[in-house]
């Protein structure tokens, strides 16, 4: 007999019922999500049928549980949430930043434009707090805007959207060519990038070796800083003749913790991803 219920134990056996030498022996299997139930009933008939009900509830549950945690999958735009919003003349908050390039990058801007990797989409340069209207300057309750400004590597043009805070929509765009703002980060590391992998580039890996004992493989081994650069007729080699046209940057690298590199004489065209040398 003890064969028996070692060799059967953990299982439910509906309507079996054990005599040993006039006293009855029950066996009771507790099952998951069955503790705290009423053992009023009699015999391992009723708790293998009140374990086959749990067992069929726990699944039906299981079931309805998987079924509502795994939805059709749905794509929707994200909202422009206001979030933290200034007053006045303060500064951008972080979310309105965020929010206001959200609305000014439209679907369109997107599709046709190429940043500075090649990819789709502009290159954002800045987003600032707006001047107000002429015949707002004295009015305190002026709308708050923001200007953000893109550069559209497909056909280097600058375009520049201004949004209002207020009302969430795009006031008026303006497209430039010839007109180069102030180079991004990530602008800076783009040109380390292709200069470093550039035969011009030996000079500033050689003083990058000589200042660390190390080969440098990554503009993360720099701190950078640069500048954008004009072309002037006759001053420079064909590889970079259209700079001012064309999105040019001249580097000034530091070893991190250690001296600058001197690459002044080095130009980098981010439109056309070639380097120059001045002469």
């Amino acid at each position: 007999m003890r064969k028996i219920v070692h060799r059967h134990l953990g299982k439910v056996v509906a309507g079996a019922g054990i005599a040993v030498a006039t006293t009855a022996v029950m066996v009771a299997v507790t099952l998951p999500g069955s503790a705290g139930a009423d053992d009023s009933g009699s015999g391992a008939g009723a708790a293998g049928q009140s374990g086959q009900q749990a067992g069929q509830g726990g699944q039906q549950a299981g079931q309805e549980q998987g079924q509502a945690a795994v939805q059709p999958g749905v794509v929707e735009e994200a909202p422009a949430a206001e979030g933290d919003t200034g007053e006045g003349r303060d500064p951008l908050t972080e979310d309105e930043t965020e929010r206001v390039e959200q609305l000014a990058l439209d679907r369109q801007l997107q599709r046709s434009s190429e940043n500075v990797e090649g990819k789709r989409g502009p290159q954002r340069l800045s987003v600032d707090l707006a001047e107000p209207e002429a015949d707002e300057l004295d009015d305190a309750n002026a709308p708050r805007r923001a200007d953000v400004t893109f550069y559209d590597y497909e056909d280097d043009t600058l375009v520049t959207k201004t949004v209002n805070l207020d009302t969430g929509k795009v006031e008026r765009t303006d497209t430039q060519r010839g007109v180069q703002p102030s180079i991004s980060r990530a602008e800076m590391i783009e040109a380390a990038e292709l200069l470093i992998a550039d035969p011009l580039g030996s000079g500033l890996k050689a003083d990058y070796k000589d200042a660390t004992g190390k080969e440098l493989t990554s503009p993360d081994q720099l701190m950078l800083n640069g500048m954008v650069y004009r072309g002037t007729s006759g001053a420079q080699p064909a590889a970079i003749a259209d700079c001012g046209d064309e999105r040019c940057v001249r580097l000034f690298p530091k070893v991190k913790n250690g001296p600058w590199i001197d690459a002044r004489d080095v130009v980098i065209d981010l439109s056309t991803r070639k380097v120059g040398k001045l002469g």
